[in-house]
C-alpha cells in the first residue's frame, strides 16, 4: 500500500508545503476519529484532474469502524467521485450527506492552507451516534465540530513537537473538555479517576484545571507550570507529579471565529512507567558502579603483577608474570568501557583500539617500529563475548610483536593487522603479521598464550581458529557465532 508521501509526491500537484501540512494532519487526526467516532479518509486531488487519490485513512479507538477494507492507495476517476467530495473541494465548506441503506452519514471537510484547500477528508459514522447522545458523547460531539471548523479554517494542525508518548495518548485515556477561561466543562472518568490519583477531592467539573492541577502536582521552576500550560495558546505537554502518582497531560487548544474557544486535554495515569523508569536508571547506574569497581580491583591486580615482577630475579617469572599482568589488564580494558555506558553492551572497536596500543607500547619488545592497526568494524558486543574476545585479540597480537619480528631482515620491524568482517551475528577475524612467520614443527599447544587463545575461541565463544603460516608472515583466522 503506497504511502501519503508517495501518493502526495507522484500523483498529485501539491507543493512541499502542503504535503508536509498534511503529513501534520495525518500525525494528530487520530483524536479527531475518536472524538466523531467515525472513520477518516483523507482524500487529494489527481494531479491531471482526473480525478481523487485516498491518500491515508484512519479507524476510531473509541467505537467500531465502518471500514472493514483499506482504501488509502485507491483511485477514484472523476465520474465516479462522491459529489459532496467534489462539493466541499470548490467551495471550501462542509458539505453533508446520509447513506439511508448502510444507515451512515458522509461529512467532507475541507483542508485549508493559507485560504485554500489542498485536500478533503470523508468523515463516515452512524447515524445511531448522535441520536440520543450522553454527556461523554456530547462533550467529544462538541470538540470534534470545533476541530472541524478549525480545519476548514486552517488552523489545524497545530504547530509544535511532541514526544512519543503524547502522540500515543487517546481521547479513551482521559479526556478534559475547559472553557475560554480554563474552566472545566466536562471530564470523562478516566480523566477523573487520573486527577483523583494525585489526590483531588471532589470534582472537576466547574474549577479551573491550571489553578486545580498547580495545587496537586509539586513545583519544579525548570519546567512550565500546569498554569501556564493549560492556559496558553500554543500545543503542549507536561508531568503532572507528586509524590503518589504521575500524569502525563497534553493540550490541544481550541479556537472558533470569537478566539479561543478552551481546549481539549488529553490524560494518562502513567505512574506504573514512571517507576519503572526510576528503577531501570537505578539499575543501570549500579550496574556502571559495578563495573567501575571491578576495573578498579583488575588494575589493582595487574599493579600487584607488576610490582610482583620488579622484585623477581628469573627472566622466567618476570615474563610469566607480565604476561598475566597484560591478560588482567586486557580484562579491566573491557570493564572500563561498560562502566562508561549503559546497559551490558560495549563498543567493541574502542576496546580493540586499546587493546593494540596498549600491547604494542607496553610489549617486551617495546619497540616503536612494529605498527598495529585495525580494518573493518566489530561492533557492538555484549559484555560476555566483549571479555573473553578481548583476551583473543591481545594474545594473538602479543605474540606476533614477541615473536614475529625476532632476528631476519626486518629485526624488529614490521606490522600487524586485525581485520575484522561483521555481517549481523556472524564475526569474522583474521590477525595478520609479515614477520618471519611459524617455525618448523610449531605446536601451539606448547604456548600457554595460544592454549588461553584456542580454549576461549572453541569453548567460551563457540567459534573455529585456524593458522596459516609462510615466510612471509603468519595469519590466525577466526570465526564466531555472535
Amino acid at each position: 500500500m503506497p504511502s501519503l508521501d508517495e501518493i502526495a509526491r507522484s500523483q498529485t500537484a501539491l507543493a512541499d508545503a502542503d504535503i508536509d501540512w498534511l503529513h501534520a494532519l495525518a500525525r494528530d487526526w487520530q483524536i479527531l476519529a475518536d472524538l466523531s467516532f467515525a472513520d477518516l479518509v483523507l482524500w487529494v486531488p489527481d494531479g491531471e484532474s482526473k480525478g481523487w487519490w485516498a491518500a491515508a485513512q484512519i479507524r476510531p479507538t473509541t467505537g467500531p469502524t465502518s471500514m472493514l477494507e483499506d482504501i488509502a492507495g485507491r483511485f477514484v476517476p472523476s465520474g465516479h467521485s462522491p459529489t459532496v467530495l467534489v462539493e466541499a473541494f470548490a467551495t471550501g465548506s462542509v458539505v453533508a450527506t446520509t447513506e439511508p441503506k448502510s444507515r451512515m452519514r458522509l461529512e467532507a471537510i475541507p483542508v485549508q492552507r493559507d485560504g485554500s484547500t489542498v485536500a478533503v477528508i470523508m468523515r463516515r459514522s452512524a447515524l445511531s451516534v448522535w441520536r440520543s447522545m450522553s454527556a461523554l458523547e456530547s462533550a467529544y460531539k462538541d470538540a470534534a465540530d470545533t476541530l472541524v471548523q478549525m480545519i476548514v479554517g486552517g488552523q489545524f494542525p497545530l504547530p509544535g513537537r511532541r514526544s512519543e508518548l503524547a502522540d500515543s495518548l487517546r481521547v479513551g485515556d482521559g479526556f478534559v473538555r475547559t472553557d475560554r477561561v480554563g474552566k472545566v466543562v466536562y471530564a470523562s472518568p478516566n480523566a477523573l479517576s487520573a486527577f483523583r490519583s494525585l489526590g483531588l477531592v471532589g470534582d472537576l467539573v466547574g474549577s479551573h484545571l491550571g489553578e486545580v492541577a498547580t495545587d496537586l502536582v509539586d513545583r519544579r521552576p525548570t519546567d512550565r507550570g500546569p498554569l501556564g500550560l493549560f492556559d496558553a495558546d500554543d500545543c503542549g505537554e507536561t508531568d503532572l507529579e507528586n509524590a503518589r502518582a504521575s500524569l502525563m497531560a497534553r493540550v490541544i487548544p481550541l479556537s472558533d471565529p470569537r478566539g479561543r474557544a478552551g481546549s481539549v486535554v488529553l490524560l494518562r495515569d502513567v505512574t506504573e512507567l514512571r517507576l519503572r523508569e526510576r528503577e531501570l536508571i537505578s539499575k543501570e547506574a549500579t550496574i556502571r558502579e559495578i563495573h567501575h569497581r571491578v576495573k578498579n580491583n583488575l588494575q589493582t591486580v595487574a599493579a600487584l603483577l607488576r610490582l610482583q615482577a620488579r622484585r623477581s630475579d628469573l627472566p622466567e617469572a618476570k615474563e610469566a608474570l607480565a604476561d598475566a599482568e597484560r591478560r588482567v589488564a586486557s580484562i579491566a580494558v573491557v570493564h572500563e568501557t561498560l562502566s562508561r555506558g549503559f546497559g551490558d553492551v560495549v563498543d567493541f572497536d574502542e576496546v580493540a583500539d586499546g587493546l593494540l596500543r596498549s600491547v604494542i607500547d607496553l610489549g617486551s619488545m617495546g619497540s616503536s617500529q612494529i605498527k598495529a592497526s585495525r580494518i573493518g568494524s566489530f561492533g557492538p558486543m555484549p559484555g560476555e563475548i566483549a571479555t573473553p574476545l578481548a583476551l583473543v585479540v591481545t594474545e594473538l597480537v602479543q605474540n606476533a610483536a614477541d615473536h614475529a619480528f625476532v632476528g631476519g631482515v626486518a629485526d624488529g620491524r614490521g606490522n600487524v593487522t586485525v581485520a575484522v568482517n561483521r555481517i549481523r551475528d556472524r564475526l569474522k577475524m583474521r590477525i595478520s603479521d609479515d614477520g618471519r612467520g611459524l617455525p618448523d614443527g610449531f605446536d601451539r599447544s606448547s604456548s600457554l598464550g595460544l592454549s588461553i587463545v584456542t580454549t576461549l575461541v572453541e569453548s567460551e565463544l563457540g567459534g573455529s581458529i585456524d593458522f596459516e603460516s609462510s615466510d612471509r608472515g603468519t595469519t590466525v583466522s577466526l570465526s564466531l557465532q555472535l
